[in-house]
């Protein structure tokens, strides 16, 4: 049997091609915001990203709320501004032309004050926000419906639309432009991004203009988990196997990439950019794309048909 490899252990410059950030993102083409996520010190690979989302947004989001207090015209609120609609304690910074009337905010029961920042032009009608476990930065002219969840730490960039229902979970990071209805956990959407329907990505990463259609999900943790207990997901590439440090992983999903309807991803599945994904594929663990249409033949092809993708 050979040797399993842990990937945490393993230089950046040694990391393959497969499990490279730039394979799947591409940041001169498409800039994002926050892609010195990528290039912090413990980041060696596109799947040690997810362990640096935690740290990576509550640093930012403190930088960036002080930032705002210096340049911007802000107003400071506080509990007392929202009786018999909170819990808890935190502080809350609106600049001004924005619109701010949660349905309940929970702040902090441990004494704790965690912030929250809303951006100019930016309209937060009857959404529910947590502020028990981390803060919260929301940029300009995003829509945010009565319906939505927060709960920090999470970042939502500028322009973006979240939908009724929509429910980030905390650890998240939103870049701009996108349109938001599932549920969201420890993840990034880069820019463009579409996930606009009701469905879960956890422990993922989503490039830019990457789309899920509707009820295309991701699955984190391997289904016998709760009978056998959290292993470590080990990925197979070329004649080498390695122990990612992680016993939960959805999808990187590399850029303009899209799955369709109703398809659901293993955890530990990469693929590459400009891929596809018919409706009602179940996309086994594993590396995929680049530029690659996959469907759901089981009569044909005994599970998907794969082919190239024609520009």
């Amino acid at each position: 049997m050979a040797d399993i490899i842990k990937l945490n252990e393993v230089s950046r410059d040694e990391i393959p091609e497969r499990l490279r950030v730039d394979f799947y993102f591409d940041f001169i083409k498409y800039p994002f915001r926050h892609q010195d996520l990528f290039t912090r010190q413990d980041v060696n690979s596109v799947v040690s990203a997810l362990d640096a989302i935690h740290p990576y947004a509550c640093e930012w989001i403190k930088r960036a709320i002080d930032e705002k207090k210096k340049t911007c015209a802000v107003k400071e609120l506080g509990p007392e501004h929202f009786k018999g609609r909170c819990i808890g304690e935190f502080i809350v910074y609106v600049e001004d032309g924005a619109v701010f009337e949660p349905n309940f905010i929970r702040g902090s029961l441990k004494n704790n004050k965690h912030m929250l920042f809303v951006g100019k032009q930016t309209v937060l009608a009857g959404a529910n926000i947590f502020l028990d476990e981390g803060d919260i930065y929301i940029g300009d002219n995003n829509s945010i419906e009565p319906g939505a969840g927060i709960k920090g730490p999470t970042i939502i960039g500028n322009k973006n639309e979240v939908r009724q229902g929509a429910y980030f979970r905390g650890d998240v990071i939103i870049g701009d432009g996108g349109t938001f209805r599932g549920e969201i956990k420890n993840g990034v959407m880069m820019d463009k991004a579409n996930f606009p329907h009701p469905s879960y990505v956890g422990d993922s990463i989503c490039g830019y203009a990457t789309h899920f259609g509707n009820q295309g999900t991701t699955a984190n943790l391997g289904i016998y988990a709760g009978i056998f207990g959290k292993k470590n997901v080990i990925i197979e590439l070329g004649d080498k196997k390695y122990d990612i440090g992680r016993p939960k992983i959805g999808i990187i999903l590399g850029d303009w990439s899209q799955l369709g309807c109703n398809s659901v991803s293993d955890p530990g599945v990469f693929v590459g950019p400009n891929t596809i994904f018919y409706p009602l594929c179940r996309i086994s663990k594993g590396f995929y794309g680049p530029n690659e249409v996959l469907k759901n033949k089981p009569f044909e092809h005994g599970v998907i048909e794969r082919s190239p993708l024609r520009t």
